[in-house]
């Protein structure tokens, strides 16, 4: 598993993306799908994941993907630092 982990919920939008591509681009970062995440309010408002926790959400999913990219290097910056 990644230090990064990037959770995508089953019922969002995102889960019709191939996300795991993210794991090639980032060999630190492991994406993982729930069935539920219980966070129905935004799941049906927006396409939205979590990163190590951190909800990332959009108005559309390729905004999304670029969010996660972002939040993803942030998270990876971190553990660099170290």
């Amino acid at each position: 598993m990644g230090i990064v982990v990037v959770e995508i919920c089953d019922s969002n939008l995102m889960s019709a993306l191939e996300l795991e591509h993210l794991e090639e681009l980032y060999p630190e970062i492991a994406v993982l799908r729930a069935d539920c995440m219980n966070l129905c309010g935004l799941c049906k408002l927006r396409p939205y994941a979590l990163v190590n926790g951190k909800r990332v959400f959009a108005a559309t999913t390729e905004e999304c993907v670029e969010k996660i990219k972002a939040a993803i290097e942030a998270e990876l910056a971190v553990f660099h630092d170290i």
